[in-house]
């Protein structure tokens, strides 16, 4: 194949170039779009383009900083938590260890008690915006809505005879709620505290299926 036959190099596709940036921004802290430019080998402009659709995602963040603490003020970009979450951490591990110490230690009633003491400090982040007085639906709404900001992927119906359900649609606490069954009691606890009405457990996905349904009353 002669030279001017040969392909030329194909640029990075564009999403493998925002997961390079912001493995940049993780490694080294905040970055102005001409740093992550010049490591990524693309134009200030191209760089400008992904930083803005990171942005949009809520996966970096802009702000105005002082290099070194004087100097001109510069735009930085960095990882929002969001960003943050997207890279492995092993946080469910470490609570699973824990967990293990605890009922190792002082035995399971001091694993409950545990898991009893989140429950309440949980409800009362919660109950504000399931006041007794709401609808029994708009406090299922409700839920629903401050589940999803932790990563349930939750949804609510209500059925033909007026009565409610709520679907979990991903566990973030899989890896714990594999090894310990408490932590599902615990939240179903705490799911009929808040809505102040029985609350039972169809499916979980702990268990291999696809979901966690709860049917509430």
């Amino acid at each position: 194949m002669s030279a001017a036959t040969v392909p030329a190099p194909q640029p990075p596709v564009p999403e493998r170039t925002k997961t390079r940036l912001l493995e940049l921004v993780k490694r080294h802290g905040a970055q102005t779009a001409q740093d992550l430019a010049q490591g990524l080998d693309i134009s200030v402009p191209a760089a400008r383009r992904h930083l803005c659709d990171l942005q949009e995602q809520g996966l970096v963040e802009s702000r105005t900083e002082r290099p070194g603490g004087r100097g001109r003020p510069q735009h930085v970009y960095a990882l929002t938590e969001r960003g943050e979450a997207a890279f492995p951490k092993t946080y469910s591990s470490l609570c699973v260890d824990v967990l293990k110490h605890i009922e190792g230690l002082f035995g399971g009633e001091a694993l409950l008690q545990v898991l009893d003491a989140r429950n309440a400090e949980i409800a009362a982040r919660l109950r504000r915006d399931l006041p007794a007085e709401l609808p029994l639906g708009e406090r299922v709404q409700n839920l629903v809505r401050r589940l999803n900001e932790h990563g349930f992927d939750a949804s609510a119906t209500q059925d033909d005879q007026g009565g409610w359900t709520f679907t979990q649609h991903n566990c973030p606490n899989l890896t714990v709620a594999r090894q310990y069954a408490q932590l599902c009691s615990a939240e179903i606890t705490l799911y009929a505290d808040l809505l102040g009405v029985p609350v039972a457990r169809e499916t979980r996905i702990a268990c291999g299926q696809g979901s966690c349904r709860y049917r509430v009353g």
